[in-house]
């Protein structure tokens, strides 16, 4: 068996410990599906006094990362710090330009600098492994890089984080508000101390345009992803969305138009009745759609220690196998400009929740701004016994399906609604995915 390979291991927090663990305690079952020995041979992190429930006796320590990064006594470096800028970006730089592969966890610094350390990691000889950026134990991005490289991809989605999934289903099951299902999460572990990264979206964001970049061959473009959280969601939305046969969750979806490319991160209502429904707690699911296999859907836990190690050792396993392809599936100076797509019609149509005042002239009122924008709706229903008693006079819930329209015409029609002042609070608006 060839000398091991030498892992600079650059960040020890939960999921840097766990990687360590792993190689160690599996270090025969690693290596035998690698070709030969994985060693941590260095590592970087913040406090050398700190107990983390490892030994790491024998193992060289750097203050710096970026040192650790450039170490001619490491064969790969292994990027675990997180966030988009310093000290992970220019550790990984360094890394690349000394020619070291590099394995990364770090959603965040690849959706800002993804393209420009490919082409680095290209032109240097090297190149990047990053299954664990993307919902955690999944092995999603092999999948689509490698798995399905015969299909033409036209969409890929799902449930892209753990804590707004187990929110949402804390309050479908057990009827609770969202800042109690956020309370508990965050005295769990499942959420942070500030949560706004998970529950705003924007981790789900960071996910999806890496595999947009990888399903679709496109420059990657977070700031194109339309962007909506859970917080607006309430327990009355998820009874409505019961009533009606559906779900709702946080989805990511990006999907080939002939306009290019749309991406979105917004809460959905699912049918019932279908798989992605039916995946509940801390649990991520991501679906490919492509030419050759239909759908594929992988499911499974997309955050934890254990789950991201697992990626984390996938991706130092092909080093150690000599596997070498760039990280976008195709040369980075090959990606297509990333092109957003024109606005069109949604096929689910959406439900609208409106406060809406009893009084003469409002129903009327609301048809009217919908028929300006040329919606059709499937129905108009008026929930009694919900009303807002702060209220003068009092206000109605009122639920709208429409049919197949255009966010844009939506998005205008409840502005005209909100100016016409029938209505005592924002409106609520999701979208409703097609069975």
């Amino acid at each position: 068996m060839p000398e091991p390979l030498r892992v600079g291991l650059a960040g020890l927090g939960t999921v840097g410990c766990a990687v360590y663990k792993l190689l160690t305690e599996k270090a025969e079952h690693v290596a035998a599906r690698a070709g030969q020995a994985i060693r941590v041979q260095a590592v970087a992190a913040r406090a050398r006094d700190r107990d983390r429930g490892i030994d790491l006796t024998g193992v060289a320590w750097h203050d710096d990362p970026v040192e650790l990064a450039r170490s001619p006594d490491i064969d790969l470096f292994v990027e675990l710090i997180g966030g988009e800028g310093d000290p992970a970006h220019a550790a990984v730089a360094a890394a690349l330009d000394a020619g070291k592969p590099v394995v990364s966890a770090n959603k965040a610094l690849l959706a800002a600098h993804g393209v420009e350390l490919a082409r680095l990691a290209e032109d240097r000889g090297a190149t990047i492994g990053f299954e664990a950026a993307v919902a955690g134990g999944i092995p999603i991005v092999k999948t689509l890089r490698e798995a399905a490289a015969g299909n033409r991809v036209t969409r890929v989605y799902g449930i892209l984080n753990g804590t707004c999934n187990y929110i949402l289903t804390r309050m479908e099951e057990e009827g609770l508000s969202f800042e109690a299902c956020l309370a508990e999460a965050q005295k769990l572990g499942y959420a942070e101390a500030d949560p706004t990264f998970d529950i705003g979206g924007q981790d789900s964001a960071h996910k999806l345009a890496l595999l947009s970049a990888v399903a679709f061959a496109t420059a990657i473009d977070v700031d194109s992803i339309h962007l909506e959280g859970i917080s607006s969601i309430t327990t009355e939305d998820l009874e409505a969305a019961a009533e009606l046969g559906y779900r709702i969750k946080l989805l990511g979806v990006a999907r080939r138009t002939d306009t290019g490319i749309e991406q979105r991160v917004t809460p959905t209502m699912v049918p019932r009745n279908s798989a992605i429904a039916g995946v509940k707690g801390v649990l991520n699911a991501v679906a490919i759609d492509g030419d050759e296999i239909g759908e594929v859907m992988l499911v499974g836990p997309g955050a934890g220690g254990s789950a991201t190690a697992s990626a984390v050792v996938s991706d130092i396993v092909d080093v150690a196998r000599g596997f070498r392809q760039p990280p976008f599936g195709i040369p980075a100076t090959d990606l297509a400009p990333y092109r957003r797509a024109r606005m069109r019609a949604h096929e689910g149509g959406y439900y609208i929740r409106l406060s809406l005042y009893d009084r003469p002239g409002a129903f009327a009122a609301i048809a009217r701004r919908m028929a300006e924008q040329e919606i059709s709706l499937e129905s108009i229903v008026q929930k009694d016994g919900r009303a807002a008693q702060s209220q003068t006079p009092v206000a109605r819930r009122v639920v709208l399906i429409t049919h197949e329209t255009t966010e844009l015409q939506i998005r205008k029609a409840l502005e005209a609604i909100e100016s016409d002042n029938h209505i005592a609070a924002a409106p609520q608006m999701i979208r409703i995915e097609a069975p």
